[in-house]
């Protein structure tokens, strides 16, 4: 799917105004029909098209999907050592437990960015672990 999608994001920018215009208003017309749809299937059958690795995108594009942020990274990141503590805007703040593996850091960020494509910076803190300002760390050269 990020391929067709690449794809046409490289032909609306090589079409000019009218094809992105028209690519709008084709967007919006599946919006509408597709709110519809989830307003026909119920809540149940809603939760089965929003887990689909197809449908669950579109959902979010047209602002469908019937679990919010919060809930979608918490769901991503079942399992794992993170404690999800924030959800603002733009923004995930986590918590890797004491025990959890640093370098699953990525990890944990591209989790979080495929369940909610919205947010653009994840900050990772690491419980019980007190830090060092790198100032500390710099080396110091005496004067003769």
């Amino acid at each position: 799917m990020s391929e067709r999608i690449a794809r046409i994001e490289s032909l609306l920018d090589t079409a000019g105004p009218a094809a992105t215009e028209l690519v709008g208003e084709l967007l919006g017309l599946y919006g509408e029909g597709l709110a519809r749809v989830m307003e026909l299937v119920g809540e149940d059958h809603a939760a089965r098209l929003a887990a689909d690795e197809l449908v669950g995108p579109l959902l979010l594009l047209h602002d469908l999907h019937p679990l919010d942020t919060r809930a979608r990274v918490e769901s991503a990141l079942a399992g794992s050592a993170a404690d999800v503590l924030a959800v603002e805007a733009d923004l995930v703040r986590l918590r890797l437990r004491a025990g959890g593996c640093r370098s699953s850091a990525d990890g944990l960020r591209q989790a979080v960015r495929d369940a909610a494509p919205e947010i653009e910076r994840v900050e990772i803190e690491l419980a019980g672990q007190a830090l060092i300002p790198v100032e500390s760390l710099a080396v110091r050269v005496r004067a003769t």
